[in-house]
């Protein structure tokens, strides 16, 4: 055991000592140890729960004969944070977290981990923390929050600001939104959608990390604290035979995941977590893997944003193990998982309840999966779009950029009508290191979509977007306009077009021209304190996954 470093012999009387003084007694001490990894607090819809579901994993631990170790872990609501300067730390908490962990693990030497995470950008930090670590881990994500409920239409977050856009083009009163805003959230867990919270659970089922089951059993399921428990109780097994995170996420585990992704519609951080996952093992997780993947993989859930269900209705006709079993010709069904047996072991029995949910791969939504990554002249290194979300007359597009430096400037212009149909909205200065942070632009897109605008304008931006993004809204763009890539130099009046289907993003400028904007080119001086100016100068660009190095 790692821990008999700090627990045996007669040199570690002091620290035995000092475990007793948590009233451990000698059996708990000699026992296996096991951190509980739990990213509870009381900001975060999806982590208020967190403090149950924990209780029950350790019930679980010490039913298997070993001693938990609760300790927490920071975490960000993105919704909160949406519209606001607070966007700008919610990339950057991901390597915070996986930082925390791997000191808190790696200082106490625990012998296994059990992680508590939910929303954004805490599952994925959590998986970089087990990732790295690479001793015998599981995983028991939140679960999703119960889609909200007004005048028999099920909402969720991502309604909820569109309304905002709806108010100002007059399509509903403010009185109306307030009543609307009282029902929409009913209760803890990620909300109900295919956003990154949800994507990021789904995906963590489909690497083999959780046990079956767990990515769609809402918050407040019963069943949420008995998945807790059965995990607290493998977390033993998995230590005693030897299982670790680098057994069960190889290259076709993250394959796996991908390709659950793009069925899903799901969200395109997925795009910067999934690499930044795999560089822990020494796994290459390039963007061109998800446009491969993407292109081979139907759509086949229509879950919000790019559809009408919620997960609750995902849950209902057979969550992740339903999905993965209609897509078993695509997955390579022999990778282990925590629970001890393959993936096509664990789905053997699965059945797709509901199949307006859940579609046959014969009947899907779209031939092609949820991301398509377009290149050009104004995106060089790739650029990302949520292809499943996007109409089908704005697959392509071609017109005027309105050229904005930050976010707040846009959404001005937007409220204020300077935006024309027509227009193609450039957003820059948001990415990993101009940001800092890569905020995500989800209120732009979800004011464009309120006023209508979804099926004229186009937003293209270095930053990123919420997985509960819908419209013509491009992304990811890399180079980034602080790195000096070409959208730092696009003006008001150049014509952008981009294709989706053809994976094309153009500003239309001469070679000569672009070089010679380039040429004279500096980047706009902005003030970065605290952790924001050592993350500036440690990240990488969006295409490689916003890895800090």
């Amino acid at each position: 055991m790692r821990s008999d470093a700090m627990k045996k012999g007669l040199e570690r009387a002091a620290h035995r000592a000092l475990l007793k003084s948590l009233r451990l007694t000698d059996r708990e001490i000699v026992a296996p140890w096991v951190g509980v990894a739990n990213s509870w607090n009381e900001i975060v819809p999806g982590h208020v729960h967190l403090r149950e579901v924990s209780e029950a994993v350790k019930r679980g631990i010490r039913k298997a004969g070993a001693t938990p170790f609760e300790f927490n872990t920071i975490a960000v609501c993105d919704g909160l944070c949406q519209g606001t300067s607070g966007m700008r730390y919610s990339l950057p908490s991901r390597d915070l977290i996986a930082d925390s962990i791997e000191v808190m693990v790696e200082a106490h030497l625990f012998d296994g981990v059990v992680f508590i995470p939910s929303c954004d950008k805490v599952v994925p930090g959590h998986l970089m923390a087990a990732a790295r670590l690479n001793i015998p881990s599981i995983f028991v994500t939140g679960g999703p929050m119960l889609p909200g409920r007004y005048k028999g239409r099920d909402l969720t977050l991502t309604d909820m600001r569109e309304f905002v856009g709806a108010v100002v083009a007059g399509k509903i009163t403010e009185r109306e939104l307030k009543r609307i805003e009282s029902v929409a959230c009913p209760g803890p867990g990620s909300c109900s959608m295919m956003a990154t919270a949800n994507t990021m659970a789904a995906t963590t089922e489909a690497l083999g990390m959780s046990l079956t089951g767990c990515a769609t059993t809402h918050a407040v399921d019963p069943e949420k604290l008995v998945l807790a428990e059965k995990s607290g109780r493998r977390i033993v097994e998995l230590w005693k035979e030897g299982v670790k995170p680098s057994d069960v996420m190889t290259e076709d585990a993250f394959r796996n995941a991908i390709t659950v992704d793009m069925a899903l519609g799901g969200s395109l951080n997925t795009c910067l977590h999934l690499p930044a996952i795999a560089s822990e093992l020494g796994l290459k997780v390039p963007l061109d893997l998800f446009d491969e993947i993407s292109a081979r993989t139907p759509h086949i859930c229509p879950v919000k944003p790019a559809g009408q269900y919620t997960v609750k209705d995902l849950d209902e006709a057979g969550g992740i193990p339903a999905v993965m079993k209609e897509l078993a010709p695509l997955l390579a069904t022999g990778a282990l998982t925590v629970t001890g047996r393959t993936v096509g072991e664990n789905i053997k029995r699965a059945r797709v309840l509901r199949e307006e949910v859940i579609r046959p791969l014969s009947d899907p939504v779209h031939r092609e999966g949820s991301v398509a990554v377009l290149r050009g002249t104004l995106a060089p290194g790739g650029a990302l779009v949520k292809r499943v979300a996007v109409k089908d007359e704005m697959l392509s597009h071609r017109g005027p950029a309105k050229v904005f430096d930050s976010m707040e400037d846009s959404v001005e212009a937007l409220m204020r009508g300077r935006i024309e149909k027509g227009d193609v909205i450039i957003v820059r200065y948001e990415g990993p290191k101009g940001g800092p942070g890569m905020r995500e632009m989800h209120m732009v897109t979800s004011i464009l979509v309120g006023m209508g605008l979804d099926t004229t304008t186009a937003l293209i931006t270095d930053g990123r977007f919420s997985g509960s993004t819908r419209g013509p809204a491009i992304g990811h763009v890399s180079p980034e306009a602080a790195e000096g890539g070409p959208i730092a130099v696009v003006r008001d009046g150049d014509l952008v077009s981009y294709d989706i289907p053809e994976r094309r993003l153009d500003v239309e400028l001469s070679d000569s021209e672009l070089k010679t904007r380039l040429s004279g080119w500096t980047p706009p001086a902005r003030e970065r304190r605290g952790y924001l100016r050592r993350y500036a100068k440690m990240v990488s660009s969006g295409d490689k996954g916003a890895i800090l190095f």
